[in-house]
């Protein structure tokens, strides 16, 4: 990091932020114009391509990047004082994220890996766990057929953010919202969606909400398919896929720490039921 401040000629203003892959430095270039300093870790294979991504986006829809060094993993982008959406109404913040959209799902360049090669994958592990997994065995059994067919059909090749949900949205000076740390890969717009689904969640059980769960998941669902001008069904299908495997990466992490889940997994393997469902009623 160091290296990096002084060959690019920056000078860091404020306290380093982290997150599970990447450290980000606030700081200011020759010309005393903020920017973020970016360098992420190594192990993180879906970010890898991330610079490229911001590059063919060209700061439409998204972060915009002044210079990158691959090598190192690191980028140096234009400083965004936020906020992000978390405080935002969500159905207001879906219609903000599913009109970035249309910016953020162009052409997708060589580079990028398929979504088809991810989710084979982790059909794949899906299809390992089998009756292990605390879900309904109709919902695993339909996420693997719904997610094969999806990849036997790609439905274009377009650059997908893959991560896109409330604290990955944030405003720039002009109060322009952008989307910033992609997991880029190439394929089908529709994949997106569920995220803004999976996140949140609390305040959709809390003394706020309107109505049940199941209505603010389809308020969420439908907002972003008719704002985005996505194909109900489509995205609807994608939401199942991604919901049933993420709640399978819940079940492989307990795994590998060789323990049984915690009250929290539990928790979060319920929603992703939830979420299945309400899509689907």
């Amino acid at each position: 990091m160091a290296d990096l401040v002084d060959e690019w000629q920056l000078t860091p203003a404020g306290e380093s932020r982290h997150g599970y892959c990447s450290l980000v430095v606030p700081v200011t270039d020759a010309d005393g114009v903020a920017g973020a300093l970016k360098v992420t870790f190594d192990g993180d294979v879906e970010s890898m391509h991330e610079g490229l991504a911001l590059q063919r986006w060209g700061g439409e829809g998204a972060v915009r990047l002044r210079r990158a060094d691959p090598r190192r993993r690191a980028l140096l982008l234009d400083w965004l004082a936020g906020p992000d959406l978390g405080d935002t109404w969500d159905v207001q913040a879906c219609e903000i994220v599913g009109g970035l959209y249309a910016g953020l799902h162009v052409p997708a360049v060589p580079q990028l890996a398929s979504v088809a090669s991810y989710v084979e994958r982790w059909l794949d592990d899906l299809g390992v766990l089998g009756r292990d997994l605390p879900i309904p065995r109709r919902y695993v059994e339909q996420a693997i057929a719904l997610g094969r067919n999806l990849i036997a059909d790609p439905g274009g090749q377009v650059t997908v953010h893959g991560d896109l949900h409330y604290a990955n949205v944030m405003a720039d000076a002009n109060g322009t919202w952008l989307a910033i740390d992609p997991k880029p890969m190439a394929g089908d717009p529709h994949y997106e969606p569920a995220p803004m689904l999976w996140n949140r969640m609390d305040e959709l059980t809390g003394p706020l909400a309107v109505g049940s769960v199941r209505d603010g998941l389809r308020r969420r669902f439908h907002t972003l398919v008719d704002t985005g001008g996505l194909d109900h069904d489509r995205a609807r299908d994608w939401v199942v896929v991604r919901t049933i495997i993420n709640a399978g990466w819940t079940v492989q992490g307990a795994r590998r720490a060789g323990r049984g889940l915690h009250p929290a997994e539990q928790d979060r393997i319920t929603r992703c039921v939830a979420i299945t469902k309400a899509v689907q009623d």
